[in-house]
């Protein structure tokens, strides 16, 4: 039977209030309806294990990203979502790589706009990409942006919607150019100058089918 994570830390953990904004921009980027957004009490983990989300071509998690032992001791790398009042193995608040390995996917890509992303499943030796990466891609996701280390939220809005927008305009470029037209526009951001400093920008990678397609 797996842990059952601690429902008040959970609670306790900051709030990113602008990922509400970056969720809200990416449907509009997509022309999706308010049904394909879920926010607050609606982004739980008992939603996102009933929903049927073979259907999605992609897929945005805006949250935190906690690493393997990081909750608690012998713990799965995992991602925070709304926890309920009380904690049980179907929902605990904490989406852990074993529970996303067990969705049924079939994403083109999916964003995971969090801290750590890319980071191992905590065994000895293990590499990264084995954590959070591997679940996504054992649930059927073709390609991700997973993060290296903890990352800036406010300056992370910007980068995924863009990259996200340059997909969309153009898709055959592939998802690499598309995350590399965001970088540098985040670095060329007026105003904000710190966001050239690679903190801001360098901690995400697209994992996967990034690249172009392929000519005909």
């Amino acid at each position: 039977q797996p842990a059952i994570a601690d429902v008040t830390y959970i609670k306790g953990q900051v709030r990113l209030p602008e990922t509400a904004d970056e969720i809200r921009a990416m449907a509009k980027i997509m022309r999706s309806g308010d049904d394909s957004i879920w926010l607050q009490g609606k982004a739980t983990e008992s939603n996102v294990k009933r929903l049927d989300l073979s259907g999605y071509r992609i897929l945005a998690f805006a949250t935190h990203g906690v690493m393997a032992g990081e909750l608690s001791a012998g713990m799965e790398p995992g991602l925070l979502l709304t926890p309920p009042a009380q904690g049980s193995t179907q929902d605990d608040g904490y989406l852990s790589a074993g529970e996303i390995a067990q969705l049924k996917l079939n994403a083109d890509l999916v964003l995971l706009s969090a801290c750590n992303t890319a980071a191992p499943d905590g065994q000895p030796g293990a590499e990264g990409l084995s954590g959070l990466a591997k679940a996504f891609f054992h649930a059927g996701s073709r390609s991700l942006l997973v993060s290296h280390w903890p990352v800036a939220s406010e300056a992370t809005v910007p980068l995924t919607t863009t990259m996200l927008k340059e997909y969309e305009a153009t898709p055959k470029a592939g998802k690499a150019q598309a995350h590399r037209k965001a970088m540098l526009a985040l670095m060329n951001t007026p105003g904000h100058p710190e966001y050239a400093h690679p903190l801001f920008w360098a901690p995400f990678v697209v994992v996967g089918e990034g690249g172009a397609a392929a000519p005909f």
